[in-house]
């Protein structure tokens, strides 16, 4: 088949995404891209405009459907708007909404009001488009299940009945990672203490100084650790940060972003455990790529990350609250050889695109599992 994949935030995961698809699939992808440095909320109001004249200026007008059988949204784009302002050019053509995240469920820092605008952007492309395919099941329900919320700030006209609409025409579908790039590198034989990885964004929504806070009370209880800490650095200026830098300098193997892929797969490959705060995380590709590589996770029972594990292991590498962080970590630390890690290594291993890219191309082309 012949796909076009639109992506208006064109970066990150969304990006790895939209890339890894059309670089595995069996069918004809085509990917519109538009960089991040515009901003999301401008992603969200004007690439709808946008999208429109580049494809008019690569294909001029010519319907779309003597070009493409289906073409892939995301959820930066408003999907309602282009849809319209295209009308004509897309008649005949199967339109699927790939969501990444959205703007209703997404928890905001403390003291921001949450402008419904992006949500309601989210909500009409979920009606606008034929299919949704949502990036976890965690995503799906709880979007689902908080959109009745949203036009009740209004006094009239709700009209909850369409949103069951949605969750019929909707499926589950896991982001398709390149897990295989690791392979080149091996887990050292550990000699020492048990090295312990910070590998996300350190932004509010995951909680990097609950972690680094945990970490100097594993310390303080007598644990000898080492601690590799990755992730982009969103705010380098940060105070907290740079003082836990210093305090934690002795057990500190490595402090920063890593823009080099075969330098961040060696640290990877290093670590005994990799740990989550996150607040926010409808998916969470980082922590895979690190149980790929030979890490237990250790993740708060919450968002996303019970999908990520087997249930079996829920109980000892699920954490409850960020109260209980330090003492699950002493209890999986004391219990790590006897942790099945090549098991975690194979389960991570589902979600490489060798694995995925079946269910993407039979799922795209309208098919069903």
């Amino acid at each position: 088949m012949r796909v076009l994949w639109l992506d208006a935030f064109h970066a990150g995961s969304h990006r790895s995404v939209a890339s890894g698809y059309a670089a595995q699939s069996q069918h004809d992808v085509t990917v519109l891209g538009m960089n991040a440095a515009g901003g999301w909320r401008w992603r969200m109001r004007g690439a709808a405009i946008t999208f429109g004249l580049q494809i008019t200026e690569r294909w001029g007008k010519q319907p779309l459907r003597e070009l493409f059988d289906v073409i892939v949204l995301t959820d930066m784009l408003d999907c309602a708007t282009w849809l319209g302002l295209n009308r004509e050019r897309v008649a005949g053509v199967r339109t699927v909404l790939y969501m990444h995240e959205n703007q209703l469920v997404y928890p905001l820092p403390e003291g921001r009001q949450r402008d419904v605008t992006w949500a309601w952007i989210n909500y009409t492309s979920l009606l606008a488009v034929d299919n949704v395919l949502f990036n976890s099941a965690f995503h799906r329900d709880t979007l689902l299940s908080a959109l009745p919320s949203l036009p009740l700030r209004y006094h009239d006209y709700h009209e909850h009945a369409v949103i069951e609409t949605i969750l019929p025409k909707s499926a589950v579908l896991y982001p398709g990672i390149d897990l295989q790039r690791f392979d080149h590198g091996h887990k050292p034989v550990r000699s020492g203490p048990h090295t312990i990885l910070w590998n996300s964004r350190w932004d509010y929504d995951k909680q990097p100084l609950v972690f680094f806070a945990a970490m100097e009370e594993l310390i303080a209880r007598g644990n000898d650790i080492r601690l590799i800490v990755l992730g982009e650095y969103v705010d380098q200026g940060n105070d907290a940060f740079n003082g836990y830098r210093e305090r934690l300098s002795a057990s500190t193997l490595h402090w920063g972003y890593v823009a080099d892929a075969r330098t961040y797969a060696e640290w990877l490959h290093q670590a005994d455990l990799v740990v989550s705060c996150a607040i926010q995380e409808f998916f969470g590709i980082a922590v895979l790529e690190a149980v790929y590589c030979g890490a237990v996770p250790v993740l708060p029972r919450r968002l996303a990350y019970p999908e990520l594990l087997p249930v079996k292991y829920h109980d000892l590498l699920l954490y409850d609250d960020d109260t209980t962080l330090v003492t699950r970590l002493e209890s999986i630390i004391a219990a790590y050889d006897d942790i099945d890690r090549m098991e975690l290594h194979q389960w991570a291993g589902q979600y490489d695109w060798n694995e995925q890219i079946d269910r993407y191309d039979v799922l795209i082309a309208g098919g069903s599992l």
